[in-house]
């Protein structure tokens, strides 16, 4: 599984990576986990605001920090 967080560097986007983490080790999956900062490929997803959660090439979720909990069920 490749997850990818889309954002610039904010304050957000650290957020968003760390719930992703906590997320992924409690569901005891194995995930690839990459910020992705530059703003072209951020724009190639078509994402208008971030941070944004990607999985395995679709965008889950964009423009707020979600819990853990929400992560897990993207991951399931």
């Amino acid at each position: 599984m490749k997850i990818e967080i889309l954002g610039t560097g904010c304050a957000k986007c650290k957020s968003l990576f760390e719930v992703t983490k906590e997320a992924v080790a409690k569901s005891g999956k194995f995930a690839q986990i990459e910020k992705v900062e530059d703003i072209n490929q951020i724009m190639s997803y078509g994402v208008m605001s971030t941070p944004a959660l990607v999985i395995d090439g679709k965008v889950v979720l964009s423009g707020r920090v979600p819990s853990v909990q929400e992560v897990q069920e993207f991951l399931k």
